[in-house]
């Protein structure tokens, strides 16, 4: 058997001096709101550094290092003198025990280092305003200062800051805290716990299998944050019974702090799709459609309750019109194909490509057909607006928007009452992903709606497509939903297939704000399970998300702004990553605007910084916004890894 331990001792001595002469302009700041640009006629730059190792290796895993630097840089006597001493001492264990010895691998990690700096540098007048960001690797001179830091990091099997446990954010805090994506990755560990509160919110469509209080509040406390109502199905007698119900729900809990949490509703338009009527004349029958029959589908207003084997009818009357012979339909989100033999004056012979299970209601696509004469907001839909604006809900889901014009239609059919109702459009068609960007400009919020989508695009560029969108969204700062299919296993299953659940994962990862139950929840056997596995899988997901990049790269994509709303955001929740915040508070009127509150009573912005002690027990970050009136919205748009708690007064916000 080989010796458990092997030593060995190496030396290293390294001398270094380098002298470098420069013409450079150099930035000054001063107490002025300018900033001044003066140029310095010299920049002369002598360093000398000393640099000592040792390393002692136990089974090549024992390696500490001792370095010493000395560092001296004049720059010309007019401007500024600098030194800095820098002394540096970093160990790293590893200890892995042969495989027939029971222990567990250890790795400790130990960095210390002292750092003293004098800088001194003449005041200057200000003389030119900064007009732009100042470009990179410009010196940026300080006034006269002295520093004396000292910093102790431990990383692996420790905490960051020597705060409680049940504050901190630790789960996956070795990835979280890597230099780069890679790193990242190679650091997620399955054995760490997921997130105690879920950022991402939970969609679900309100249906038969749903709609009673008792589901509703089993729902609610699985983690349910908005409930959809599909108004291409029912009454709005139905609906309004539903929307009582959720209320009727969400208020029954709200003296439990634990399972309380404030449930949004959301009204989804029919807009201008094309459905199935009903099989037999009732929405519970279905049929089967084998592979190889034929069938007419038709489009008469006598046939609209026909539907059965043989005959299928649809809403559209333009239907035979806009197929030609080879043309294809799809049903239900492509689960059933229809190849256009023959087209007569209200109706279509077609044979079954795709056979299955067709149900009422059902969505029809058209592939490649141009359907010009389908207004945005029909009739239908302008009524159901009027409704949802009386009922109160809070948000639209605008079905099929092409362009931005349509989304105007929908603002315009809610009417003045409507005003204070988000609008968030359902983009699922090739013409709305061309037009996304005008889109996205018009809209609260935008939902890839991939059922359809995979029908009007081929289904191996959807992913394409969706992170496309969901990108653009993340770089506005506005929501964005990702929706169908997301669970559909669970619909006649308890357990969600490892496709599914790796989907609803990689969305989150993607940056999607919220994601969407449909068929789960709305008819399926198991809502309230579909409810708990999606909450724990974005908690799981939401842990792995590299944020310190995702911020870092917001912040360089966001346009330099002089409203000091928006730079406190971003230094609140800079901050939130450097304590490690249990969460960020911010006092808010609407979500979108702030309550002016400063420890001074002056115009100032603070991001102030909270730690632990017995009488403040939870760190936290808060938010104090200046005279600006935007607050809640800029700070979820940079992704804290903690939650974000609004205060706010208003109902509708709650």
């Amino acid at each position: 058997m080989p010796p458990l331990l092997s030593h060995s001792l190496s030396i290293s001595l390294s001398l270094h001096l380098s002298l470098s002469i420069s013409l450079s302009p150099s930035l000054s700041p001063s107490l002025s709101p300018h900033l001044s640009l003066h140029l310095s006629p010299l920049s002369l730059s002598l360093s000398l550094s000393l640099h000592l190792s040792l390393s002692i290796s136990l089974s090549s895993s024992l390696s500490p290092h001792l370095s010493l630097s000395i560092s001296l840089l004049f720059l010309s006597p007019s401007l500024s003198l600098h030194l800095f001493l820098s002394l540096s001492l970093s160990l790293h264990l590893s200890l892995s025990p042969p495989l027939s010895l029971p222990l567990s691998p250890l790795s400790l990690s130990l960095s210390l280092s002292l750092s003293l700096s004098l800088s001194l540098s003449p005041s200057l007048p200000p003389s030119l305003p900064l007009m732009a960001r100042p470009p990179p690797r410009t010196s940026m001179f300080v006034p006269p200062h002295f520093s004396l830091s000292l910093l102790a990091r431990i990383r692996r099997y420790s905490d960051v800051m020597p705060l409680p446990d049940s504050f901190i954010q630790k789960q996956q805090l070795d990835a979280s805290m890597a230099d780069t994506f890679l790193e990242h990755l190679c650091l997620l560990d399955i054995d760490q716990e997921p997130i105690t509160a879920r950022n991402t919110s939970i969609i679900c469509t309100i249906g038969p299998a749903s709609r009673s209080i008792p589901k509703l509040q089993e729902m609610v406390k699985a983690g349910m944050n908005i409930a959809r109502l599909n108004f291409s199905h029912g009454s709005h007698e139905y609906h309004g019974e539903t929307i009582k119900n959720i209320r009727e729900a969400v208020e029954t809990i709200t003296t439990d702090p634990l399972y309380y949490r404030p449930v949004a509703i959301a009204l989804d338009t029919k807009g201008p799709e094309i459905r199935t009527g009903l099989v037999r004349g009732t929405a519970e029958q279905e049929v089967e459609l084998e592979r190889g029959a034929s069938v007419r589908v038709v489009t008469g207003e006598g046939d609209r309750d026909s539907t059965d084997g043989n005959v299928i009818w649809v809403d559209y009357p333009s239907l035979p019109q806009v197929l030609e012979k080879g043309g294809r339909i799809y049903i239900d989100d492509g689960l059933i194909g229809l190849k256009v033999l023959e087209t007569g004056p209200d109706w279509v012979e077609a044979l079954v490509e795709s056979g299955g299970v067709l149900g009422s209601r059902k969505g029809v696509n058209l592939p490649g057909c141009d359907l010009v004469d389908m207004p945005a907001v029909s009739e239908r839909d302008e009524g159901d607006l009027r409704f949802g604006v009386a009922q109160g809900v809070d948000m639209v889901f605008a079905s099929f928007i092409r362009c931005g014009q349509d989304v105007r239609e929908v603002r315009r059919a809610l009417g003045p009452f409507g005003k204070g109702i988000k609008v968030v459009s359902k983009v699922e068609s090739r013409q709305g992903v061309h037009n996304f960007l005008e889109i996205l400009a018009e809209s609260d919020g935008v939902m890839v709606a991939r059922g359809d989508l995979g029908i009007e695009i081929p289904a191996e560029k959807v992913f394409i497509a969706q992170k496309m969108m969901i990108g653009r969204c993340n770089s506005a700062g506005k929501p964005v939903i990702c929706a169908t299919q997301m669970l559909e296993s669970m619909v006649a299953h308890s357990r969600p297939t490892r496709a599914e659940g790796s989907d609803v994962a990689n969305a989150v990862l993607d940056g999607a704000d919220c994601v969407m139950l449909s068929g789960e929840t709305a008819k399926g056997l198991f809502p309230v399970e579909s409810v708990a596995m999606m909450h724990s899988i974005c908690r799981e997901a939401e842990a792995a998300i590299f944020q310190q990049q995702l911020f870092e790269e917001l912040r360089r994509l966001t346009p330099l702004s002089n409203d000091p709303t928006e730079v406190t955001a971003i230094g609140a929740v800079e901050s939130s990553f450097k304590c490690c915040a249990g969460a960020v508070i911010v006092l808010t009127t609407t979500g979108r605007y702030a309550v002016i509150h400063t420890h001074t009573y002056t115009h100032t912005v603070h991001a102030n910084t909270h730690m632990l002690t017995d009488s403040n027990p939870l760190p936290f970050c808060s938010f104090y916004p200046s005279l600006s009136p935007r607050s809640a919205q800029l700070l979820s748009r940079y992704r804290p890894r903690c939650p974000i708690v609004a205060v706010t007064r208003s109902p509708q916000v709650r």
